[in-house]
């Protein structure tokens, strides 16, 4: 490995020692990780700059991995636990419900990384999705339906659909493949997940 790469790695260890700011881990799949946007304009991004106008010791760190499904997650969430998160919003499934996975299996695995987050002593905050009208009304209905159910069963804030006040006639708010936020959609899902955030960010 390369002396540059070296050094900024340790830099970047050396950083996160010495922050004392509690962490928002973000722990999703593209729309998390700002596909299609420029650097620094995810919705945690935009949440990482409101959180530090309003001076809350808050560090947000997004592990959000493009085309993740809730099995991906429940494979990686013990290495994300690594970060000591206070807080986790927890941001997969809508790659499950676009390749119609079994529900029961999405249901499974988000169950899976909840308890471990729950383990590392984490708050968790659930991010539900919904389907384009194609998958028929009874897929959505069911997939809709493993949110809530979750999020009742392990006692979680939940925000049921984390795109929703991006939803407009025109979708002018998402990029060309209608999926992923734009630099305005981030502006605004970042908006919404705050306010279910905000009350526990203590």
């Amino acid at each position: 490995m390369k002396l540059p790469i070296l050094i900024a790695l340790a830099a970047l260890t050396l950083n996160a020692q010495t922050d004392n700011r509690k962490v928002l881990l973000v722990f999703g799949d593209s729309i998390s990780a700002g596909y299609g946007l420029a650097r620094g304009l995810s919705y945690p991004d935009v949440m990482q700059r409101t959180i530090d106008a309003e001076k809350r010791p808050w560090r947000v760190v997004n592990q959000g991995v493009s085309g993740d499904t809730t099995a991906g997650g429940a494979a990686r969430a013990q290495s994300a636990v690594r970060v000591k998160p206070s807080l986790v919003l927890l941001e997969l499934g809508g790659n499950d419900g676009l390749r119609g996975l079994p529900l029961k299996s999405t249901r499974a695995n988000l169950e899976k990384m909840i308890l471990v987050f729950q383990a590392a002593g984490a708050d968790i905050v659930l991010a539900g999705m919904t389907l384009p009208p194609n998958y028929g009304p009874d897929y959505i209905k069911g997939f809709e339906q493993v949110f809530k159910d979750v999020a009742t069963k392990y006692k979680l804030k939940l925000i049921p659909f984390l795109l929703a006040d991006m939803i407009t006639k025109d979708l002018r708010y998402f990029q060309p493949d209608g999926i992923h936020p734009t630099e305005e959609g981030a502006q605004i899902v970042a908006k919404t997940a705050l306010k279910t955030l905000r009350p526990l960010l203590k």
